[in-house]
């Protein structure tokens, strides 16, 4: 383990096989332990641990409020993970866009689905300092 906290998240699946599919082969998690009912993904380097679930998982009807994703360092990082996104045929709940231009806050996007409706975003901020900082900027998502 490194120095740092590692992210832990817990999400809802229904079939194992399609999380491992969607996770390990289309975004490049690694797998970690596996049971009927449950897996754990290394999810760059956090953890996503999928648990099997029997109640009914249903679509979103927005991004808001429950989603979760990465924040890349560099632009190039995030244009090779929309080109795995691509590649792989993911769903993708909103293609790749740029968000808030000429803000503090202007940052590049897209949204997955997953086969569980868990919706996952990809970011590349501009300006890093809007990941944490940039109070002055009152807007959080495009609702406010």
């Amino acid at each position: 383990m490194n120095d740092r906290p590692i992210f832990h998240l817990a999400i809802p699946i229904n079939d194992v096989a399609k999380a491992k599919n969607f996770y390990c082969e289309g975004l490049g998690c690694q797998l970690g332990r596996e049971t009927p009912t449950a897996i754990i993904l290394n999810f760059y380097t956090h953890q996503v641990v999928a648990h099997v679930t029997s109640e009914t998982l249903t679509p979103p009807k927005s991004i808001y409020p429950r989603h979760f994703g990465l924040i890349f360092p560099s632009l190039s990082d995030w244009e090779e993970i929309v080109a795995r996104a691509e590649q792989k045929n993911l769903h993708f709940y909103q293609q790749p866009k740029l968000r808030f231009p000429g803000k503090i806050t202007e940052h590049r996007t897209f949204f997955l689905e997953d086969p569980f409706y868990n919706l996952l975003e990809f970011k590349f901020y501009l300006h890093s300092e809007a990941i944490f900082g940039a109070i002055e900027s009152a807007a959080i998502g495009d609702r406010d």
